[in-house]
């Protein structure tokens, strides 16, 4: 399972009521800040999540509403020393503005209060730990280097408790070692592999996150089958050619990728504020039924072929 939780949901400049382009992805202790756009800090004190193992962030593009933040919150890591390294991802356009961002304008000249790594990101696994991976993959917008993310559970076999109970397996680290894969020996002599107990291979949980990005068509094949995406909709399809201009999508475009592709739900965010929210779910639902317009705050849980919204405690005004 992933959670993601959405910091800011706004397009190119902040609204009243959304933010700059921000979200948290976590799965078990590992947290991953996607993009930071100005005033991601606040957002995250806001949003109760708070700055422990916000350690790894990943950019999507070097564009100014995506990374300005960073300039704050690697102040407020300095002065309240809740973590001992940062690691940035990013292609390698955006992480030189990153760069000239940090080391010109916050640090001018200083030494880092901690250390920071700045990473280049290629096509394929950027990370991997445990059970799941991120995978970099290109997306098309103005300028090179822009980049999607492919969050992926590793595929598993499922743990098949009646047949443990006809085994007469006693509960406790010979289920367990089951689980993962080994023979065991029970008190009683007799040795049991992983097979008699568990099921046919299955898939993880996919979840895939896309910045701002001008064309679909060669995202079908990364995208597809994916338990969830989040992908922009800043225009509207009557605005199409604005859209084209600026290498934006309309949330009727991101709609039909989804359909074509065969994603299980649809999130989309980095809305323009010249439109309605109804606006834009209705013209993507009339293609993609499942689909949600995030909002600041907004936090789900993404399962096989499900997503789940949850609450989280937003500080009021």
């Amino acid at each position: 399972m992933f959670e993601i939780v959405f910091l800011g949901t706004s397009a190119s400049a902040p609204s009243i009521h959304r933010g700059l382009t921000a979200q948290v992805v976590m799965h078990d202790e590992f947290r991953f800040l996607i993009d930071c756009g100005e005033g991601t800090q606040r957002q995250i004190m806001r949003s109760g999540l708070g700055f422990k193992r916000l350690n790894r962030i990943l950019i999507t593009h070097g564009h100014l509403d995506h990374i300005l933040g960073l300039g704050g919150l690697l102040s407020t890591f300095s002065r309240w020393e809740t973590i001992d390294g940062l690691e940035i991802y990013a292609g390698r356009q955006a992480l030189e503005r990153i760069r000239d961002l940090i080391f010109g304008v916050v640090l001018r000249g200083a030494r880092p209060p901690l250390e920071i790594r700045l990473i280049e990101v290629k096509e394929g696994v950027i990370f991997e730990k445990g059970d799941f991976s991120i995978s970099a993959f290109p997306v098309l917008h103005r300028g090179a280097d822009n980049f999607g993310y492919l969050f992926e559970e590793k595929p598993r076999r499922p743990f098949l408790p009646e047949k443990a109970e006809e085994l007469q397996i006693p509960p406790g680290p010979w289920r367990r070692d089951l689980v993962k894969g080994q023979a065991v020996t029970l008190p009683d002599g007799r040795q049991i592999f992983p097979d008699q107990v568990l099921g046919p291979e299955r898939p993880g949980t996919r979840l895939v996150h896309i910045g701002d990005v001008g064309e679909v068509d060669n995202l079908i094949p990364v995208v597809r089958n994916a338990d969830a995406m989040v992908i922009e909709a800043t225009y509207l399809y009557e605005d199409l050619a604005m859209a084209q201009e600026f290498g934006h999508l309309t949330a009727y475009q991101a709609a039909q990728l989804a359909a074509r592709a065969g994603v299980k739900n649809l999130i989309l965010t980095h809305v323009s504020r010249r439109y309605r929210e109804r606006d834009i779910a209705a013209e993507a639902r009339s293609v993609f039924p499942n689909t949600v317009v995030a909002r600041d705050f907004d936090a789900f849980q993404i399962k096989r072929e499900e997503c789940i919204k949850v609450k989280i405690a937003a500080e009021e005004e």
